[in-house]
């Protein structure tokens, strides 16, 4: 393989990983809306969840690519939930200051820190067995169990259910087989444009660049594979639809840590750097996630401009490291 193949395969593989999501998101939401469930559960869940299916493929295609490839999918699960707090996260606050409800901060940011913290007793040994993965996958099997159940139960509470049924009658068959063809290309396309980023990173960072595996992972693989959440934050930001940013987020957090790591693990158990087992960038994983939640906490529920200036320059700084330190302390 060539720099320029090598090139165009990395540029393509985030174009249809970015295209592929949005169709993705597009489809699941289109159908969610016929459940009735609130925009901070679609936020938490679909959209959570279809912005999060690149991370679900880059990781699995990583440890299916080669003997080190644990370094790479849990690279690309930190990094990835580095970008979404310190570099999305910032840049939504700086386009409108973010909103969070208070059960949010009392519930889903909580869970979110529990979950990255629940990684440190399965990572410690610096390797994932498979029934590890099976066991971070059980857990999130769980949460969306409970999640889906809250949501249930506060829908009856507010009288939404009625209503959103009532609306649903207004979609006619095709636009439900619309919101299906969009999903199913969009899963397509996110195993077609993960597999082209691993393969064209991998090359180009490692063998021209001399990048080590974890650095991939945590940077271009790890910001390629956020951009679907980078893209759907910043619309719903310019719409004010705070529920959805806030949700995306913290969900795609949560199941980053869960369903990516686990998927991976349960495909092919792995090793990783003691930098990534429960090491620096593990902590750094942490520190951005508590950060995030002392800032909302810090602006009363809001997370402001300063803040996302804050974030922002958190987020820089770490890729600086990154790169001014990283390779020589794998």
């Amino acid at each position: 393989m060539n720099t320029i193949f090598a090139v165009l395969l990395l540029v393509g593989g985030l174009v249809i990983l970015w295209k592929s999501a949005e169709l993705l998101v597009s489809g699941a939401v289109g159908l969610a809306q016929r459940l009735g469930i609130s925009s901070l559960v679609i936020g938490l869940t679909v959209v959570a969840m279809g912005t999060s299916a690149p991370e679900v493929a880059a990781s699995i295609a990583g440890v299916l690519q080669k003997a080190n490839g644990g370094d790479l999918a849990l690279g690309n699960v930190f990094g990835s939930n580095i970008t979404n707090l310190a570099l999305v996260g910032g840049l939504i606050a700086l386009i409108r200051p973010l909103v969070v409800k208070k059960l949010t901060l009392q519930r889903e940011v909580p869970v979110m820190l529990a979950v990255a913290l629940l990684l440190w007793p399965f990572l410690h040994n610096s390797s994932l067995a498979r029934t590890e993965a099976a066991a971070l996958l059980i857990v999130f099997v769980a949460l969306i169990l409970l999640i889906s159940y809250v949501a249930r139960k506060e829908a009856q509470q507010a009288k939404l259910i009625t209503s959103s049924l009532e609306a649903a009658k207004k979609y006619d068959m095709k636009s439900i087989q619309k919101s299906v063809i969009f999903v199913v290309i969009g899963l397509i396309g996110l195993a077609v444009g993960a597999k082209m980023t691993v393969v064209g990173a991998v090359f180009v960072f490692k063998e021209r660049l001399g990048l080590s595996d974890s650095v991939i992972g945590l940077t271009v693989i790890a910001f390629g594979t956020s951009l679907p959440e980078l893209v759907t934050c910043v619309v719903a930001a310019v719409k004010g639809e705070h529920d959805i940013s806030v949700g995306n987020l913290v969900g795609s957090n949560i199941f980053n840590t869960l369903l990516v790591t686990g998927a991976a693990g349960l495909v092919k158990p792995f090793d990783v750097s003691p930098r990534l087992a429960g090491g620096i960038d593990y902590w750094i994983m942490i520190t951005v996630s508590a950060v995030f939640a002392a800032l909302i906490i810090v602006g009363r529920r809001v997370v402001g401009r300063i803040a996302g200036v804050i974030l922002l320059c958190g987020y820089f700084a770490y890729i600086v490291y990154l790169f001014a330190f990283g390779p020589a302390n794998i």
